[in-house]
């Protein structure tokens, strides 16, 4: 009569699958980003309010048609950037400076799983923030064009823009120190938000100041959404080009020279 098998008790350590990896850590920075009050200000309250002031009010011009109209896309295009850039920049700067991602190098997550990860929690509060941003416009009379047919379009270049924020941003924390991505975070937030076409056109500056101002990755992107969502076409490539251009470069450098520590 033969026993039972017996059952194998020995220890097998290992890491766990690199997606279940991802998963969890995207969860993590997820979780910390909505807990992060200030945060929260600069990646919901701002461009909701700013959306609300410019659209019922006159004190920019903003040219004819709706005000509503014009003032969406950038608004779209600017909750982006507070999130993938400006939102990221500071807190990998200060968890960097805290030694959460020096922790975070010595466990079997990858710097391309943890950028991933970061990515996908990026993603989850950008449409929390598109859902937001569509319902007070349209709660304040907005009519976008293109139909359901400009909802890929619309998606494949917030996906360019956030690519192209979120290499810089990272870019940004990994080189300076906290207190120094802090200042500079905000300070190119401020300057792209009165310089790239998020809340008035380009065309009030001198024409080769708007044509320079055009090649940054918020003035791409906010065009490019104003073409679909107001004059309805299919996809901006020119808008979009440029967006992956700053993508492939902010991107490249930050895998290249981000530091864990």
């Amino acid at each position: 009569m033969t026993g039972a098998p017996a059952l194998d008790l020995t220890p097998a350590p290992g890491a766990a699958p690199l997606p279940r990896m991802v998963l969890a850590q995207a969860a993590f920075e997820l979780r910390g980003m909505l807990r992060n009050g200030e945060q929260l200000l600069l990646t919901m309250i701002i461009p909701v309010l700013l959306l609300v002031l410019f659209s019922t009010t006159a004190l920019l011009d903003l040219g004819p048609g709706e005000r509503v109209d014009f003032l969406t896309p950038g608004v779209l295009a600017l909750a982006v950037m507070s999130t993938s850039f400006t939102g990221q920049a500071i807190a990998t700067g200060f968890e960097r400076r805290y030694g959460a991602l020096k922790r975070l190098g010595a466990t079997p997550l990858p710097r391309s799983g943890l950028i991933v990860a970061k990515t996908l929690a990026i993603l989850a509060v950008e449409a929390v923030q598109t859902a937001l941003i569509c319902a007070v416009a349209l709660a304040l009379g907005w009519s976008p064009h293109g139909g359901f047919g400009g909802a890929p379009a619309v998606a494949v270049l917030l996906l360019a823009g956030t690519a192209a924020f979120s290499g810089f941003g990272l870019l940004m924390a990994g080189t300076l120190r906290a207190e120094a991505t802090l200042a500079a975070a905000n300070l190119v937030y401020l300057l792209l938000l009165a310089l790239g076409g998020v809340v008035f056109p380009l065309t009030e500056f001198p024409g080769p100041v708007a044509a320079v101002l055009e090649a940054l990755p918020i003035a791409a992107l906010a065009e490019g959404l104003r073409q679909v969502l107001q004059q309805g076409t299919a996809l901006p490539v020119a808008s979009l080009l440029v967006l992956l251009a700053w993508a492939a470069v902010g991107l490249a450098l930050a895998a290249r020279f981000f530091r864990w520590e």
